[in-house]
């Protein structure tokens, strides 16, 4: 533990105080949030081959105890020194430094627990498991001379068990820990000593282990932390304050303060208030933090974390923790999810603060980050952190990494972009919001066309496990023009690289099915026209993305609705939920089309309480599933299981629709338009939650299916704050099978199957695993592409067909040039073709691309569909041409990224 005198140390309160302290104020650290001042970007460090339980600094060097033998360079590998138990490093470069000792024990295994130096800053006083320090006999404590780095061979006490937290005055050494004896006399886990070794009378007594000692800024009190459930013959449990003279307690906290289940593990201190660190085991448990007002030892705030808190921290105004905390849904912030293992709050307010870097949970006990220190050097301050983790922002790094007040050079993630049309003059750019592990809100700009000014600049603030959307209509557009936007986000000093081009062409007329379904209110609205990653765009107002999971497959084919793709779900394991928390809401609808001939049923849409990790609900309801049988269930939960079941099955492998609605009325399911069912039922069971799609638990439902997981497609999910009408039903399914019985629009995207380019200037040279193509007149290149084309689904017609690319990222792989598609004639194939072996070329222009001028951004040209209709089912070669002598450089369908890569979009429709 820190004394007071020590805290400074680890505080910034005013400049005046920093410099009495003998610390350079830093700086405010760029681009951080405040009152964040410590970057997330962990540093180059020395490691241990061990865990690092205990950490203090003097003067620009930080030491470090544990339970190691060895420490070595940061990363893989590296320099390896012998250090049994203690090292000392360089705080501003994450070296060793010169102080080197050896804590060893003739029988069992040595460690060092509790390291603290005194105010003067001459001595560091090391507890733990021991019998000799540098062959010096001591026991379990030891005093080390810092400037000599020798240890002090008359401060001998003798402990009868492990020492496990020191805080130190001018004059006395407190000690807490295992031991009930020092010196041959009783002392029931919590001592007192000189300076010089002596023991003292203070004696708190406690009945059960201490692990933390804090003294008071006023030097008054001691509070003290552990596993007891009395101090002096009284109940209070894990935490306790005492006098600093006498060891009388002063203040208790009875067992529900903290729970029996729970224990405290560290304190720490500022100026105003004391903070607690809690472990708990089995139910009911407190693992998070506590702060107390020195005036009075009083709460003043506590978080209810579910994690274990293993250590404490202040630096400036904030609190940095280590923890392996997985659930604080209970303070408004990540439900159950992957372990955080640092976090950060104001002194005066437990709300997460935007510092997220992390580690893993290691070796041992698994608990991750057991111990921090701040130190200082040349003007910038370091929080070090060492524990029994083996990795550091998911690179190798053992037991101890460090952060620093500045600069940060962390750049925000490179925003996912969404691109869409369904209006005349209107396209809108939607965009999952940016992670940056030490910065809440970021600037974000969008650029159109690959113009280096921006069109639209928006801020907006994420966590990592809360990035909505935002969006950017764009209403300076013309029908029919097809036009690419790229976004960046920034944190005032870090910017992220720009995002792939996404493209789309401007509508020349409204689409019917989703104009209605925002028509008619939807507060969730996905559409599944992603390429890749892990956003899904809301193209509802309510800005309500999706998060996909595990790699569901893309752009499938028909969707079910015109202009739209579908969303293929494996069954098993991935599934998308949103981004968003909601509230119970009173009242409701789900709407989503699907396809499938599973067998296995599973959740197509619901709502639950859990969203990453692949962790089942252990809440869910107001759900849609089917059942092994190819039948729909629609649930609520109202004290029990309430469900409509259809008598008929849609394992078919056609598209159908479904709504599910609950509200004053009652319960209400459709199936493809008609109502299959009503239930009284009007209300839901209670909890905060987030709509999912693809699976959930559906454990104890009726008729469960043997996967919770649905294996099939889904399309135009909606979701809406209140009961659809019988007559809006039937109006989105007649819209979206094409009204009136007529078979709706569909769009199909089809990849090359083959492509490759060839160069005049290598005549025999072929290019078919290239990344790139090439376009140009002069010095000829010639593209080629074949496409497996699809039939036409029946009932219906090709309508139109465009060709898609994408410039590559050269500077100069725009052209301003324009270039032809015509018919290959002749043979060729992606690895063999040459240009001296090339293939004869029709006459026939089928589309010019024109106005691709710009690097890596998506382009397109209108094809003459009657020219393709007749190649429908088979295989169709297009070439690319030019006349002019500006090449222009595209990616191939063997670059990274699907959604750069050539593809032929044809819409079918009714005749």
């Amino acid at each position: 533990m820190r004394t007071w005198g020590r805290l400074s140390a680890a505080l910034v309160l005013t400049a005046a105080s920093l410099a009495g302290a003998g610390m350079a104020a830093a700086p405010t650290a760029g681009a951080l949030t405040p009152p964040v001042a410590i970057t997330a970007d962990p540093l180059p460090t020395w490691q241990t081959n061990g865990v690092v339980w205990a950490m203090a600094h003097q003067g620009g060097t930080v030491f470090a105890g544990g339970t190691f033998s060895t420490v070595r360079s940061s990363g893989s590998g590296g320099t390896t020194q012998s250090a049994v138990n203690f090292a000392a490093f360089n705080a501003a470069t994450g070296a060793p430094a010169g102080c080197r000792l050896s804590f060893t024990i003739g029988s069992g295994t040595a460690t060092v627990r509790a390291l603290e130096v005194s105010p003067d800053g001459r001595t560091l006083y090391a507890g733990g498991w021991f019998n000799a320090v540098n062959g010096v006999a001591v026991s379990s404590l030891a005093a080390i001379d810092i400037a000599s780095c020798t240890p002090n061979a008359s401060f001998r006490p003798s402990f009868s068990a492990t020492v496990r937290a020191i805080d130190v005055s001018d004059d006395t050494v407190y000690v807490g820990g295992d031991f009930t004896s020092v010196a041959g006399q009783s002392r029931s886990r919590f001592a007192a000593l000189s300076t010089g070794g002596a023991l003292r009378a203070w004696n708190p007594n406690a009945d059960k282990p201490g692990r933390a000692v804090q003294l008071s800024p006023d030097g008054a009190h001691a509070v003290l932390g552990g596993d007891f459930d009395t101090v002096g013959g009284t109940g209070s449990h894990a935490l306790a304050v005492v006098d600093t003279d006498t060891g009388a307690l002063t203040r208790a906290y009875p067992v529900g303060f903290i729970p029996a289940t729970s224990v405290t593990k560290d304190l720490t201190a500022d100026a105003t208030g004391v903070f607690t660190a809690n472990e708990g085991t089995g139910g009911g448990v407190f693992d998070g933090r506590i702060a107390l007002n020195t005036s009075d030892f009083g709460q003043r705030w506590r978080d209810n974390c579910l994690g274990a808190t293993q250590s404490v921290e202040v630096y400036r105004t904030v609190l940095y923790s280590g923890s392996h905390a997985h659930d604080c849904s209970s303070m408004g912030a990540f439900p159950n999810q992957r372990r955080k293992h640092l976090l950060a709050q104001s002194v005066d307010d437990p709300k997460l603060l935007p510092w997220f870097p992390d580690t893993n949970d290691g070796i041992g006990e698994g608990l991750g980050p057991r111990v921090m220190t701040v130190a200082s050097s040349g003007g910038t301050d370091y929080l070090w952190v060492g524990g029994e983790f083996t990795t550091v922002a998911g690179a190798a790094q053992q037991g101890l990494t460090r952060f620093a007040s500045g600069p940060d050079t962390g750049a925000p993630s490179v925003p996912e972009v969404n691109v869409a049309s369904i209006r005349p003059g209107q396209v809108t750019v939607r965009w999952r919001t940016s992670l940056d592990l030490d910065d809440g809100p970021l600037t974000y700009r969008v650029y159109r066309n690959g113009s280096a000014t921006p069109i639209h600049t928006a801020t907006g603030s994420s966590l990592p496990w809360a990035r909505p959307q935002l969006a950017f209509t764009d209403t300076s557009v013309t029908a029919g023009t097809t036009y690419s936007y790229r976004v960046t986000a920034s944190d005032g000093t870090n910017t992220s690289a720009l995002s792939p081009a996404q493209s789309v062409t401007a509508a020349s007329a409204t689409q019917a099915y989703p104009a209605r379904v925002l028509a008619d209110g939807a507060t969730l609205y996905w559409r599944y026209d992603e390429a890749s990653g892990q956003f899904g765009a809301d193209s509802s107002p309510g800005n309500d993305n999706a998060v996909y999971l595990n790699g569901p497959s893309y752009r499938q084919t028909p969707g079910a609705v015109a202009g739209s793709t579908a969303m293929g779900f494996n069954g098993t394991n991935d599934y998308a939920y949103s981004d968003a928390r909601h509230s119970r809401p009173a009242a409701f609808s789900v709407e989503t089309w699907f396809r499938t001939t599973t067998t296995a049923g599973g959740k197509l849409v619901g709502f639950g309480d859990r969203n990453v990790d692949d962790n089942l609900s252990g809440s869910y309801d107001k759900h849609v599933y089917m059942t092994n049988n190819g039948r729909l269930a629609f649930g609520v939960y109202n004290g029990g299981a309430r469900t409509i079941t259809t008598t008929g099955t849609y394992n078919d492998g056609g598209w159908h629709h479904v709504v599910a609605t609950q509200g004053s009325g009652g319960m209400r399911l459709y199936v493809d338009g008609a109502l299959a069912g009503t239930d009284p039922t009007t209300t839901s069971q209670n909890y905060s939650g987030f709509w999912r799609v693809g699976g959930d638990n559906l454990s104890s439902w009726p008729n469960r299916p043997s996967s919770n997981y649905f294996a099939g497609q889904l399309d135009e999910t909606a979701v809406y704050p209140s009961a659809l009408t019988a007559a809006q039903v039937a109006d989105h399914h007649s819209l979206g099978t094409g009204g009136g019985g007529a078979p709706p629009e569909s769009e199909v995207t089809v990849e090359a199957a083959e492509d490759s380019y060839v160069n005049a200037g290598a005549p025999s040279a072929n290019y078919g695993t290239s990344g790139s193509l090439a376009v140009r007149g002069s010095s000829a290149y010639l593209t080629y592409l074949r496409f497996p084309l699809p039939a036409a689904p029946s009932g219906t017609v090709l309508k139109s067909a465009r060709l898609r690319v994408h410039t590559s990222s050269e500077a100069s792989a725009g052209s301003a040039d324009s270039q032809s598609v015509v018919p290959v004639t002749g043979s060729w194939s992606e690895t063999g073709v040459t240009y001296t072996g090339r293939p004869a070329l029709s006459s026939t222009v089928l589309g010019t691309l024109t106005g691709a001028t710009a690097a890596q951004s998506g382009y397109e040209t209108a094809l003459d569909a009657g020219a393709l209709a007749g190649a429908l089912g088979g295989s169709y070669d297009l070439a690319l041409t030019s006349a002019g002598t500006d090449a222009l450089w595209l990616w191939s369908s063997e670059a990274a990224g699907a959604g750069n890569h050539p593809v032929l979009v044809l819409t079918f429709g009714a005749p």
